[in-house]
């Protein structure tokens, strides 16, 4: 008896330094950013959205869809997203429209997820992955209650954890916000930092966040503008990627009569490479 329970004790070391070791050859590949590639790209340059790893609505999507969690007042819908010279352009318009949810929204307006397109776990994402490194060039719109955001989420379908690349508020294109969402102890921590510059709206500016085992680094341009290595932050499960222009919320607040419609957020390209890709 004492001989099986010695023997089982070590069986249990042994894979438990195993596990161990594994996870800290995983967290030294994720982290060594040199043996990463490219697993998607998209330039925008054909004549429509590539719909094999894009959608246009939460997976959630009933003839459009909204974020009933922020309060927002658009409703996205297909119509709202546009691909042509090279551009991929989300239009949000002051328009009243009777939504399938039953309720009326004054805004529609556009987004784009490599999520799944419909709620069934059955169904893959367009494209979904564990630490890597982000790129997107884009130019937003100005104008209050405008809202435009890139940002990750996991395919559990869970609200959290949430990564956000990037968020700006319309009427202050040039200060820049970067956020963690995650629980811990049954709280939500929301660990998030904001930057100056570069003006968001003017000209095309490139927002990359770099993701690893150990640490979420935010640039802008290829300057380094937040690093976040708190443990309980970082997420360790696949995520997706989201690019969407909302209108109003408890954030931004709603429109007034400065803000110019049709307000367009242009993306020029998407690039995300990924450990042990060549």
């Amino acid at each position: 008896m004492f001989r099986r329970v010695v023997l089982a004790a070590v069986l249990t070391l042994a894979t438990v330094v195993s596990g161990v070791v594994v996870a800290q050859q995983a967290d030294q590949s994720a982290g060594n950013r040199a043996q990463w590639g490219l697993a998607f790209e998209d330039t925008f340059d054909g004549e429509k959205l590539n719909r094999e790893v894009w959608t246009t609505c939460y997976w959630w999507n009933r003839r459009g869809c909204t974020n009933e969690g922020n309060s927002e007042e658009q409703w996205y819908t297909a119509n709202g997203v546009r691909v042509d010279d090279g551009v991929l352009r989300l239009t949000a318009r002051r328009r009243t429209v009777q939504a399938s949810d039953g309720r009326e929204y004054s805004y529609t307006s556009g987004m784009v997820t490599t999520g799944r397109r419909k709620d069934s776990r059955a169904v893959s994402p367009g494209f979904a992955f564990k630490y890597g490194r982000v790129s997107v060039r884009m130019r937003t719109p100005a104008g209050r209650g405008l809202w435009p955001a890139i940002w990750l989420l996991p395919v559990t379908h869970n609200s959290r954890p949430e990564i956000d690349i990037l968020e700006v508020l319309g009427h202050a294109p040039a200060r820049l916000h970067f956020h963690v969402h995650y629980w811990k102890d049954g709280i939500r921590r929301s660990p998030g930092k904001s930057v100056v510059g570069p003006n968001t709206s003017e000209g095309w500016h490139r927002y990359t966040l770099v993701w690893t085992p150990t640490r979420l680094e935010w640039r802008v341009d290829g300057k380094l503008r937040w690093t976040l290595t708190r443990p309980a932050a970082i997420p360790h499960q696949r995520l997706y990627l989201l690019i969407n222009l909302a209108v109003g919320g408890e954030w931004p607040g709603s429109p007034d009569e400065s803000t110019e419609f049709p307000a367009t957020l242009e993306v020029d390209y998407v690039r995300i490479w990924t450990p042990g890709r060549r």
